[in-house]
């Protein structure tokens, strides 16, 4: 029995340097952690992987959110302020309405404040990224405005509630093995989140519109029903991750939010989802997450300066900024 084979038919040839550049996230992470064990052993510790996996929990829910407004073409950078506003909501509704009462209050503003934040950039017709840069930071300024209206500059303790907090303690430090609970409702959210953007017509369109939205328009989309979506979808993300956040820290303050955005915003981009619109998922905003949270903690062990860390952070934001823009020119 003979065998053919095509004429000219060659077999693909591994090239190492394209496979780095099409996966330069794991690439990155996978030297980070090699490094890091090598110059600080107690990377590998079972405390340090538990605690890695708490860090994961406010930053990796903001991101998600995020990664829905980016793919859409826009940004949000009121989901600061909105941290700072459900954190200290939340707790301050604990003793009147209950654990239970407190957390769904929390959630309901959090998505209100994102789908007014939806509904503002469509009542005034920013149809564009740079629109929504400007409209969303004067929206952060107005919501941390009337976070220090609410509470007066003071910081809430929950040692100093009557009522029991048992539910945000389970939060904050609960663990099932060695799995923090955080980390089990980013999953949670992730499964969620990951089939809506795949596998339904709404989560599709997301892409769509940011890729094109005149175009999206002109093929019957709903564009504007979809900027409000994504946005209150980010505002949902956000108060999540401020529960999470102050069911850790045990405090609401007027500034717990603070850095929240910029870290989000470059943990989706690193991941892959283009600042353009239309390009990106969910899926790969976690690599995106697992490389911030990674990189602090490794610089943390490390001794690193807390200024130095900024300025790494900084460095890395510009050049996957500058990637995404090498790959939008050659896509």
């Amino acid at each position: 029995m003979t065998t053919t084979t095509v004429a000219g038919a060659q077999p693909k040839k591994f090239n190492p340097v394209q496979f780095a550049m099409d996966y330069l996230v794991l690439v990155a992470i996978v030297l980070l952690v090699i490094i890091t064990v090598i110059v600080e052993p107690k990377f590998l510790t079972s405390e340090n992987f538990t605690n890695l996996m708490r860090q994961f929990g406010p930053l990796s829910l903001v991101a998600l959110g995020m990664t829905f407004v980016i793919l859409g073409g826009f940004i949000d950078l009121s989901v600061a302020g909105t941290i700072s506003l459900i954190g200290i909501v939340t707790v301050s509704l604990i003793d009147p309405l209950g654990q239970v009462g407190a957390l769904m209050a929390g959630l309901t503003l959090g998505a209100l404040v994102g789908c007014l934040n939806g509904s503002l950039l469509v009542g005034v017709g920013a149809n564009i990224q740079a629109k929504a840069l400007f409209i969303t930071y004067g929206m952060s300024a107005v919501i941390n405005a009337i976070t220090l209206l609410y509470i007066g500059g003071y910081t809430l303790n929950m040692r100093d509630l009557h009522t029991p907090y048992t539910v945000f303690t389970a939060i904050g430090s609960g663990t099932v093995g060695i799995v923090s609970i955080s980390f089990i409702i980013f999953l949670a959210c992730l499964l969620v989140l990951s089939v809506f953007q795949s596998k339904t017509f709404l989560g599709r369109s997301v892409s769509y519109t940011g890729g094109n939205m005149v175009a999206a328009e002109l093929s019957g989309l709903p564009t504007k029903r979809i900027m409000v979506m994504i946005y209150t979808i980010c505002g949902f993300m956000a108060g999540l991750a401020a529960i999470v956040l102050v069911s850790r820290a045990t405090v609401a303050a007027t500034m717990i939010g603070e850095g929240f955005e910029t870290n989000a915003i470059l943990a989706v981009v690193v991941g892959g989802t283009s600042l353009q619109g239309g390009r990106g998922s969910v899926l790969r905003t976690v690599l995106g997450v697992m490389l911030v949270i990674l990189m602090s903690n490794c610089m943390n062990l490390l001794g690193v300066s807390p200024y130095m860390q900024v300025v790494l952070r900084g460095a890395i934001l510009v050049t996957a900024i500058w990637l995404d823009h090498r790959r939008h020119n050659r896509g």
